[in-house]
């Protein structure tokens, strides 16, 4: 058995970070993937959806050209070249994250894929077919991530489906999308798809978009996607699906009875699962939760000793931030001999949807569950000037604010720019600035950011 000083199973978005960090401090590094470098990420999630919302929104800027007096010939989309556009940045990310790795002395890529056959020992099948490998660290990091949750739906086994991956490698457009699952997956790719041009169905079995976002927010969203001529069916069970000739027929519990609704294409977009179910944990002492998500202390330590979880493989908010923020707090505790955890961290994020809705902190919602004092400031996107310069004034601010404090307690934006906005107020919250001294800061003009001004004295 080859012993190394650590062992990182997945190259998420915390694995690369930390293997070069841990090399560099002349540790020896295992670092086990089974396919691609770089995790969803680089490679089916952040990298090729938002490459391909950009070639979108510019299908749909097109589109509006005369809306602001330019005058263009007919718009067409070719799918292809979209296709192979979003591979090309792909390959730049994922490649430059291997050659960092290969390039670092003290770190030995293996690719294979990994299970636990002992506490913090595994077995590697190698990918080359040249057999297997037994390793064991001192200290092991597991970073495999999640994959689409496939749900239990009648008749889907003996039916073609996509998830978000497999929408990346269309090279022609469906004719009609039926998407299920109207979560933040399920609306970007909705929207970008209808601006390719294609027909999009979405069917969401609760009584909003987004459930956990306010409903204010949910309905706003909505109102933007069904303007661009996307059907939306909400409290609608799918029930069964089948595929008789070339249409695909899925068949719904609506409100208003049963409904089978036909497409060419079907989209899944109800969830992810962790990849735990092939690691064999049991066998490294390893707990995990009902779900599979492997269970983790604040300070991201698992059952096991010397083992630790990062990522979106221990549950909870699945974003790359905060699986670049658990190699942050991994790096400061085993390298820096520090104490940092994930307890009362910030989880900002944004649904690249047009326009964007970003999230930071406490939504109304939440913060009146808890009881808390508060006052909630809340202006539309068509009382900021830039907006409407634009002709972007869709959407609106909104913060909650302690009402005994004055202090930010959290913000829900739909609009242009939404997620660079709302992290202007994620750095004020970080800062304990109060609402009264965003109300009279000075902000450039015209900027998105001086709407703080007028909605930090909105009541």
């Amino acid at each position: 058995m080859d012993r190394y000083d650590v062992v990182i199973l997945g190259s998420g978005q915390a694995a690369k970070p930390l293997a070069l960090a841990f090399a560099a401090a002349g540790r020896r590094v295992a670092f086990v993937e089974r396919a691609h470098v770089g995790g969803t990420c680089v490679n089916t999630g952040c990298t090729p959806t938002k490459t391909m919302v950009a070639s979108a929104r510019v299908a749909h800027l097109a589109r509006r050209a005369g809306d602001f007096g330019v005058h263009t010939a007919a718009v067409s989309v070719d799918m292809a070249q979209v296709r192979e556009r979003t591979r090309r940045i792909v390959r730049q990310f994922a490649d430059s994250s291997r050659a960092a790795l290969e390039a670092q002395p003290g770190v030995e890529l293996m690719f294979g894929a990994g299970r636990f056959v002992g506490p913090r020992q595994l077995e590697v099948v190698l990918n080359d077919g040249s057999g297997s490998r037994r390793i064991a660290g001192d200290v092991v990091v597991i970073d495999t991530g999640a994959r689409t949750a496939v749900p239990h739906l009648e008749g889907l086994e003996q039916v073609p489906w996509l998830d978000h991956a497999g929408m990346l490698g269309l090279a022609t457009l469906p004719e009609h999308l039926l998407v299920l699952g109207g979560g933040y997956v399920g609306l970007e790719f909705a929207q970008m798809f209808r601006r390719f041009g294609s027909r999009v169905t979405i069917v969401q079995r609760t009584q909003q978009l987004l459930p956990r976002e306010d409903a204010d927010a949910a309905a706003a969203i909505h109102e933007v996607l069904a303007a661009e001529g996307i059907e939306i069916w909400l409290e609608s069970q799918a029930r069964r699906v089948t595929r008789d000739g070339e249409p695909i027929a899925l068949t719904c519990d609506t409100r208003d009875g049963e409904r089978r609704l036909a497409g060419s294409h079907l989209l899944l977009a109800t969830g992810r699962t962790p990849n735990t179910d092939l690691l064999n944990l049991a066998a490294g002492g390893i707990e995990v939760d009902p779900r599979g998500h492997v269970k983790v202390d604040e300070r991201l330590a698992t059952s096991a000793e010397g083992v630790f979880a990062v990522g979106d493989v221990k549950g909870g908010p699945a974003f790359t931030h905060i699986a670049y923020d658990d190699y942050r707090i991994l790096h400061t505790n085993l390298l820096g001999n520090g104490d940092a955890t994930i307890r009362g961290r910030m989880v900002p994020y944004v649904v690249f949807t047009d326009p964007e809705l970003a999230r930071v902190g406490l939504s109304e919602t939440e913060a009146r569950k808890q009881g808390r004092p508060i006052r909630v400031a809340r202006m539309g996107m068509d009382r900021v000037a830039r907006a409407l310069e634009m002709d972007e004034a869709r959407g609106f601010i909104k913060i909650v604010i302690d009402a005994e404090t004055e202090r930010i307690l959290g913000a829900t934006i739909l609009g242009v720019a939404a997620g660079e906005l709302m992290s202007v107020l994620e750095v004020a919250m970080m800062g304990g600035l109060t609402a009264s001294t965003l109300r009279d800061a000075t902000f450039a003009h015209p900027t998105l950011a001086e709407s703080l001004n007028n909605v930090m004295a909105a009541r």
